[in-house]
């Protein structure tokens, strides 16, 4: 049976994006094939989204419409060396962190490359990703046409929504949204503590926390506001919302969360620097 998808790595990642395009009906399950080495998460896999599942690379890599490498950037090499020229030249989309365009397409030759980053929303389709390829005219062999973007975007919206960008930035979306989703549990974590500090009981100041987080970007992404103007409305003036926010200012949140996402920008650097050495 033709395979059209093929998956390298059954991870949480590789996992998240399956269940995601089988439950919108992007591909059915019969047209997959997941390659993982253990196999506890082959028989899960299986037995949980009916795919059919190898320990062999090169059959997945045999697909015919799109291979996935969602792989531990430390193996790439190892993986890619284990894999056979097939005739299909399926798109290739890698969601390794920091494993550069020029060392995918060096690995792929004549494939149709593109470079991924969802972040860990992905397991809850609510994702943020971004994508990028090679400009036309760097490489004649890994062209990516209309419809293999379009390919890309599909499989990515699956799980949340996505952005391009060029790959110079990448490393800005890591500090950004990569790391981000931290930032915010660490937030909710705060506000949350603030309650207890305040006399509500853990369970309640965790429940106000989280859902106050959610709503609130819910409400700026539904009424397309920008985040200050929501900030304006709330805060009354000599009410209770612009003490906390002036406290906030005295405190330097804002420069904090800046902070966080270039430190997390340069360590990408760094990181990127040493994988591709």
């Amino acid at each position: 049976m033709t395979i059209k998808l093929g998956i390298i790595g059954g991870g949480v990642m590789g996992e998240a994006i399956l269940s995601r395009l089988l439950t919108k009906e992007i591909y059915p399950a019969k047209k997959m094939l997941v390659s993982e080495p253990e196999k506890s998460r082959r028989d899960f896999l299986h037995q949980q989204y009916r795919v059919k599942v190898t320990e062999d690379n090169r059959e997945a890599a045999a697909a015919t419409d799109v291979l996935l490498l969602a792989i531990k950037p430390q193996v790439f090499d190892l993986v890619v060396a284990g894999l056979e020229v097939t005739p299909n030249k399926p798109l290739v989309i890698s969601i390794l962190a920091g494993v550069t365009l020029s060392r995918l397409i060096a690995a792929f030759p004549q494939y149709p490359v593109i470079r991924a980053m969802p972040n860990t929303p992905a397991t809850v389709g609510a994702a943020m990703t971004a994508i990028c390829y090679a400009e036309p005219g760097t490489s004649s062999h890994n062209q990516v046409q209309e419809c293999h973007l379009a390919q890309a975007k599909s499989i990515f919206a699956a799980v949340g929504q996505v952005v391009e960008v060029p790959e110079s930035l990448m490393d800005a979306v890591t500090g950004l949204s990569g790391s981000g989703p931290a930032y915010v549990a660490i937030t909710i974590e705060a506000l949350a503590d603030g309650g207890v500090a305040a006399g509500l009981p853990r369970a309640v100041a965790s429940r106000l926390a989280l859902q106050t987080v959610l709503g609130t970007a819910q409400l700026i992404q539904k009424k397309k506001l920008h985040p200050a103007e929501l900030k304006d409305r709330v805060t009354s003036p000599g009410g209770t919302t612009i003490a906390g926010v002036a406290q906030l200012e005295k405190s330097g949140l804002r420069s904090a969360i800046i902070e966080a996402v270039l430190a997390a920008y340069r360590r990408s650097v760094e990181l990127q620097s040493y994988l591709n050495e």
